[in-house]
């Protein structure tokens, strides 16, 4: 049976609430599946309250996906079997969403100096149960008001980088990350490497603390998973992979079983006695 272990929910930027996400998962047929929302574990915890985790007929593992600090490249570092109750990471989360609500002002009020008719209200209405506020929301926003064809044409227009409305992101450096995640009882991987773009990076990274590369992603080619298979052998690390899938119809996948891996490399994450809190 497939598996897939990178998807988000509405707890950061996806499109399905956690019990959505974990039919929609049994439906096409995983057998293992990661949830690793953006710097929050918040979907995890409301399917564990509600009785939804642990989970008949699919094997979940309690996941999150963190920014890391670089000063010219994005870096992702996922973390898999986190205590989900661990105080410290629960501390820094809180540190991190509330850095991500300052940005996310900064950032409305620099669009409404530039002309564009939004607000605050819009884009939280838009997010939902999101407390991990990113920029693909408000992007959606601007595209909803009908100033976007696209929320990527919404970023290179005024959300990324060096464009009008950008407001840097408060990131954690990569070895407090991978620190953070092994105090919480859980596996630091490389997410997406071929993203980073710079594969010497990758290989510093490989060699800072992280037990597991993300060798299968829908935008890796042959020859980038070939690469990144090489170097988990080369530094002993785990190996990864999953859809990255957010479940909305213009991006790739738009549904879930689309993009899978072999259970072979799920199962190594898995933990049957997973104990939280």
């Amino acid at each position: 049976m497939p598996s897939d272990l990178h998807m988000h929910t509405t707890f950061s930027d996806g499109k399905l609430t956690p019990e959505e996400l974990v039919a929609a998962a049994k439906n096409a047929g995983l057998h293992y599946m990661a949830i690793t929302d953006h710097d929050t574990v918040e979907g995890i915890v409301e399917l564990y309250e509600n009785g939804h985790y642990p989970s008949r007929g699919i094997h979940i593992i309690p996941g999150i996906e963190f920014s890391a600090h670089h000063p010219t490249r994005e870096i992702h570092i996922l973390g898999f079997n986190l205590d989900i109750y661990y105080r410290a990471l629960a501390d820094k989360l809180n540190e991190v969403t509330e850095a991500r609500w300052t940005r996310f002002s900064e950032m409305i009020e620099k669009l409404q100096a530039l002309g564009y008719n939004i607000s605050e209200a819009d884009v939280l209405t838009i997010a939902g149960a999101s407390k991990s506020i990113s920029r693909s929301h408000i992007g959606r926003v601007l595209v909803k008001k009908g100033y976007f064809t696209s929320v990527r044409e919404a970023f290179d227009a005024v959300l990324k980088k060096g464009t009008p409305a950008y407001v840097p992101h408060y990131h954690l450096e990569a070895t407090e990350i991978i620190a953070l995640i092994k105090a919480a009882g859980g596996t630091p991987v490389l997410a997406h490497p071929k993203l980073i773009g710079d594969d010497e990076l990758v290989r510093e990274l490989c060699q800072i603390g992280i037990e597991g590369i993300e060798a299968f992603y829908p935008q890796h080619d042959e020859a980038d998973t070939a690469r990144y298979l090489a170097m988990a052998e080369e530094f002993g690390l785990l190996v990864s992979g999953g859809s990255d899938f957010h479940g909305y119809p213009t991006r790739y996948p738009s549904e879930l079983g689309v993009f899978t891996i072999e259970d072979k490399w799920a199962e190594k994450f898995y933990r049957p006695q997973q104990q939280l809190g």
